[in-house]
């Protein structure tokens, strides 16, 4: 089978992929680690045997973080497809903090000691490489076992290498009880190579080239565009449809909000669910730090009796458009006609002016976060 640098540069020279130096050292440094991975542990000897001599450290790990679209779960499919060793697993992080999650409440209704160390020595076993793709943390339950869970993890011999959107220091920013989290921070940077792709070249922006982001009426039409641009953003195989992963994101305050679709950085909402309870600004601010794109469905036609819908929805754009956050709908309307009269219907044209301006390829064209 080719090797990872092997089948990048075919990619390159078919014109698949542009020439990225950002990219390049990426695939680089993942080559080497495969390498690492797959050479046969260096024979003791007789000498070292009698002296008691421990073997060799395990590889240093890798992470990995970037803008959307920058080629990293490119890269990450790449390293996981060529990697030459049979103890290899590749799980999105979210599923897999889900999987402690109930190995945990099992060891303790089994009364295991320290269910947390239990657990991760369990799944370390004959586990040589752990793939995380697109790292996030916005659990409060998850940012205070981390730091323990993959300090274990690795001193097992397990090596991790991850994708994130955001530096090491970056994950949980303002998170609850964010010193919890630090130990885990510390340990990446101990302990993994971090290295920035960001370079001049958005991929999944290309891949929803032709892909309008504003659908209406609401029916099955404007269904399947969103559907199918769920799947182009994620990389997800639209054939297994049934099995995308859902999420949960902490709203602090012991609230959490459940995410029906969460993959990668791009969650799916309905309005009813956003806008038709009781919600404020800083859920929806919590919301456009967590995801890169948020695709909203069943964006209704309101009236006076739905002043305090429209309020909310005023509120989730607002967070929306100010971290940048690409936005997928499927709607009653128009923009400039979803809110027509009532309260606060002129203010409402501000909103208007916003939800046209997402539209545009200008729009899309920026980073998540970015305030320029």
């Amino acid at each position: 089978m080719p090797g990872l640098l092997a089948r990048y540069d075919a990619l390159i020279a078919s014109g698949e992929l542009r020439a990225d130096p950002d990219q390049r050292a990426a695939a680089e440094r993942l080559d080497r680690l495969q390498r690492e991975l797959e050479a046969p542990p260096p024979a003791a000897g007789l000498i070292g045997k009698l002296l008691g001599k421990r073997p060799a450290p395990p590889p240093r790990g890798l992470y990995i973080w970037g803008g959307v679209g920058r080629g990293k779960s490119m890269l990450m499919d790449l390293f996981v497809e060529t990697l030459g060793i049979a103890h290899k697993r590749r799980v999105h992080f979210h599923a897999f903090m889900l999987e402690v999650d109930r190995r945990m409440a099992a060891a303790r209704k089994a009364q295991v000691k320290d269910p947390l160390i239990a657990v991760a020595l369990d799944m370390a076993a004959g586990l040589k490489c752990l793939a995380f793709d697109e790292m996030v943390v916005n659990n409060t339950a998850d940012a205070a076992i981390m730091g323990r869970f993959f300090t274990a993890l690795m001193e097992a011999g397990t090596v991790i290498v991850t994708t994130s959107n955001r530096p090491p220091r970056d994950l949980y920013k303002d998170g609850l009880n964010r010193s919890l989290f630090l130990p885990f921070i510390n340990l990446v940077e101990a302990k993994m190579d971090v290295l920035s792709l960001n370079g001049p070249t958005d991929y999944r922006l290309d891949r929803i080239g032709g892909l309008a982001t504003w659908h209406a009426p609401i029916g099955d039409a404007a269904t399947a565009q969103v559907r199918e641009a769920f799947f182009r953003l994620t990389d997800f195989q639209p054939e297994d449809a049934a099995h995308v992963p859902s999420g949960e994101l902490d709203l602090g305050g012991g609230r959490r909000l459940h995410v029906p679709k969460s993959l990668k950085g791009v969650g799916v909402f309905s309005f009813k669910k956003l806008c038709g309870a009781n919600r404020g600004a800083a859920d929806y601010l919590a919301i456009a730090q967590a995801y890169h794109t948020v695709i909203l469905v069943g964006i209704p036609k309101m009236g006076p009796e739905n002043r305090n819908e429209a309020i909310r929805f005023t509120k989730l754009i607002d967070a929306l458009y100010e971290h940048r956050v690409k936005l997928f709908v499927t709607a009653a309307a128009a923009p400039e006609d979803l809110y027509r009269s009532g309260d606060g219907a002129f203010e409402f044209e501000r909103t208007v002016s916003r939800l046209n301006e997402m539209q545009s390829d200008g729009y899309l064209a920026l980073g998540h976060g970015t305030q320029d």
